[in-house]
Parts: C-alpha cells; structure tokens; sequence
C-alpha cells in the first residue's frame, strides 16, 4: 500500500488541475478544428432547388472531399463551380457518373440513365423543363451530371450554363442534417427531419 507521503505526491494542486484541464480541452478543440478543415464541413442551405429534400436554411454536415472521392447516383453533394455565380455553394444530387448516357423525356418527366427509366421518389415535381443541355448525353471522364430534386425550378446540368460538373469542383458530400430550416420562414422547423441525408 502507498505510504501517506506517496499519497499526497498524487494529488495534484488546484493550479495543476486546471492548467491540466485547460490542456485537455485545447487538445479537444484541436482535434475538433482540424476534422473540420480536413474531413468535414458545415453548409446552410440557399434556395428551392432541393425542395422537398432539403429546405432553405437546413445545416448540413458534409463529408469534405479529401475523403470524399467517389461520387455514386443518388449522392447529393455541394458543388462550387468557378464559372457559375462566382463559385457560390450549390447542392445538387448525383444523376450520372462518367461514362453514362442521361436521357430525359421532357413529355412525360422521365429521367434516363443507359436506357434505364430512374424511379425519383424523391422529386418534387417532375423533369419537364427543358435548360438548353442536348439528350442523349454521355457524361465525360472524371465529371458527374446533377440534377435538384425540385426539378421546376432548379438550375443543373440540364442548363448550359451549370453543364457537367468537374469532380474537381465538388466539396463534399451531404451526410447529415443537423438543424432544420424553415424554408423562407414558410413552414415551420421540423426537428424529426433532422438525421442521416437521402
């Protein structure tokens, strides 16, 4: 057994127990800090172009794209690209990746992908509105066609002026809604969407 000398060695002063505090929580900061710069980010969603996926004013956590580098249909990711409003954050889901034919019949609403019909239960609206892109399009090496949920209104690579996104320019993908907007003060938040991003 530790003699009562050895016992008062072990404890520590209230100076040590804080300075020993502090370490910990600038460690803990530390670690913090640096998964957001090299593996995460928060965006704040900006706009309709998700409706009714994501809503104006969602926080989402992302996965950044140092991890992030194989995009797959059905991902909805962050895209900045140069030539496109200065670069400003735009959230699209992945339709198509390189190599694949995108089609879409504008009669009827129809989204394509090598001569397969998409079943988008996710969509607000259907595929009808035609940006000026030419179908059937085979998307090019290293490069992704998006499309917004809210297909009325969203602005894609169905238009020339978004086209096929450079993988280059993606930031990351969405993982996670943390706190729920209220698109435009519209609707009220809704803490039960809050969880994993489809």
């Amino acid at each position: 057994m530790a003699s009562k000398e050895e016992k008062k060695k072990e404890k520590l002063t209230w100076k040590e127990s804080v300075v020993l505090y502090l370490h910990d929580w600038l460690f803990l900061l530390i670690t913090i800090f640096l998964l957001f710069l090299l593996v995460f980010r928060v965006i704040v969603v900006d706009g309709d172009s998700m409706f009714s996926t994501l809503w104006d004013g969602d926080y989402l956590l992302l996965l950044g794209n140092v991890f992030y580098q194989e995009p797959e249909r059905g991902d909805i990711v962050v895209i900045s690209k140069k030539t496109y409003d200065d670069g400003s954050p735009i959230i699209k889901r992945v339709i198509a990746t390189e190599g694949q034919t995108v089609d879409i019949d504008f009669e009827n609403g129809i989204v394509y992908v090598d001569g397969q019909a998409l079943e988008e239960n996710y969509i607000h609206n259907l595929t009808t509105n035609e940006e000026g892109t030419v179908f059937p399009l085979t998307v090019e090496e290293n490069c992704i066609f998006v499309l917004g949920d809210n297909r009325a209104v969203s602005l894609d690579s169905r238009s020339t002026q978004i086209g096929q996104i450079d993988r280059r320019e993606i930031l990351g993908k969405a993982l996670y809604l943390m706190i729920p907007g209220t698109h435009h003060g519209q609707l009220p938040q809704d803490y039960s969407r809050m969880g994993a991003v489809q």
